[in-house]
């Protein structure tokens, strides 16, 4: 770690390799979501199936570790947070649209089921990737 400090607080800045690392991450979410909004899948689907985002959660999982005590812990807990909530999000909307799936009438409400959870996923992603160029923690 570099002995450098962050102006307004006293947490250690983490070394720079680790922070380009952190963009990686967020560049593979968001190519999940490209993916989910230039095919016919939803955003969400593609965010929880497609290999950028599996490959990202595995990287935040091994380097979560060697950033403990900076602000990039938040970053990586944010990251694999934001995969774990959108797959049980996910799930229930799984539950719910099945059944609504059977009748004509609730088509329309699983679509917006499913936009509202890409765009929960679109903002998740926004803002962590905006506070890692602003070098801040992300809430618990």
């Amino acid at each position: 770690m570099i002995d450098q400090t962050l102006s307004s607080e006293s947490v250690p800045l983490p070394a720079p390799h680790f922070i380009t690392i952190a963009h990686v991450v967020y560049g593979l979410h968001a190519l999940s979501v490209i993916m989910g909004v230039s095919t016919a899948a939803f955003i969400v689907t593609a965010f929880l199936s497609g290999w950028p985002s599996i490959l990202a959660v595995v990287i935040s999982y091994f380097k979560r570790g060697e950033v403990k005590g900076t602000f990039l812990e938040s970053h990586f807990r944010w990251q694999i947070g934001t995969f774990w909530w959108s797959l049980l999000w996910m799930l229930i909307w799984a539950i719910f649209a099945i059944p609504l799936y059977l009748s004509m009438v609730g088509i329309p409400l699983i679509w917006a089921m499913g936009m509202v959870l890409g765009v929960w996923v679109i903002y998740r992603i926004a803002r962590g990737w905006l506070a890692l160029f602003s070098h801040e923690s992300l809430p618990a």
